[in-house]
């Protein structure tokens, strides 16, 4: 028996089923028995789900790091974004449609805990595992990587642009960076919300891109991607050969700002800012209009 202000919830059969878009209030449904699910998994499958969407994520970093190398003023720097942007979009199709445990993702869990599917313990336990996973498996791409010479591509341009990016990042203030993070898991929190309602691979390839791209262009800030592009410019600065840096007419120096507390002085904000923009600002709003009432 249900009470007159309440609904009940609907079967999974019948709410899911058929071959349409789902619609925003069966999408909330769908999104809280995820979050249900993935509290429910033992930590060894969750930190390893972790790993690969900490791969993944750098995965397009490093696709949108290649596509921006060396344009210098060439092309308008609107159009650049937009190709970091939508290059990037790589990561997060990659998370989704390959199955990974992404720590900016699974803010959506709130709908969960909200609607007490979960208890808070089993939420915070969700989030610490799969960051600690993201963190290792950013990392470990990110050492691959520069251990493959990938950075000298381009007469060193593609090593160019990781120390640009994260020394760019790296100056970014605290109050900038928290609002920042905040903006970029907005979006891509409704990237990952709009999956919900796609039916098919095409579809939810096509509602990705276009929020992540906006978040890259944006220059929004992401922290599971900046595990790989911190690690990776600091790797470049102190393994880099001579002649990486005699192509570039640098040296190590000119990225004096670039260290692993300036990088620590941007996780935290970014993760915060995440946690405020995903869980806040998409999962409980979407929970306070659609399912509240039960």
């Amino acid at each position: 028996m249900t009470n007159d202000n309440q609904s009940p919830t609907p079967p999974a059969s019948k709410e899911f089923g058929g071959i349409d878009p789902l619609l925003p209030p069966a999408m909330a449904l769908k999104c809280e028995a995820a979050g249900a699910d993935k509290a429910a998994r033992d930590a060894l499958s969750l930190f390893t789900l972790a790993i690969l969407a900490g791969a993944f994520i750098a995965f397009g970093a490093l696709f949108s790091t290649v596509a921006v190398a060396g344009f210098g003023n060439d092309l308008p720097f609107g159009v650049v974004r937009l190709l970091a942007g939508v290059t990037f979009s790589l990561g997060l199709i990659l998370v989704v449609i390959g199955g990974a445990e992404l720590f900016t993702g699974d803010n959506l869990m709130v709908m969960a805990w909200a609607g007490r599917r979960i208890g808070l313990g089993a939420l915070l336990r969700v989030w610490a595992i799969v960051y600690a996973g993201n963190l290792v498996g950013s990392v470990a791409t990110a050492a691959l990587v520069v251990g493959s010479g990938q950075h000298e591509l381009g007469g060193g341009a593609v090593g160019l642009a990781a120390l640009s990016i994260a020394q760019a990042k790296a100056e970014l203030g605290w109050v900038e960076a928290l609002l920042r993070g905040v903006l970029c898991n907005v979006l891509v929190c409704l990237a990952v919300w709009l999956t919900f309602s796609a039916r098919t691979v095409t579809g939810k390839v096509m509602v990705i891109v276009p929020p992540v791209a906006a978040f890259v262009a944006a220059g929004f800030e992401h922290s599971v991607a900046n595990l790989y592009f911190f690690p990776t410019a600091l790797f470049v600065k102190a393994f880099a050969a001579e002649g990486f840096w005699m192509a570039l007419a640098r040296t190590p120096d000119t990225y004096g700002a670039l260290t692993w507390g300036t990088a620590l002085g941007n996780l935290l904000p970014v993760t915060i800012g995440n946690v405020i923009g995903g869980a806040v600002l998409v999962a409980g709003v979407y929970w306070f209009v659609y399912l509240r009432r039960r």
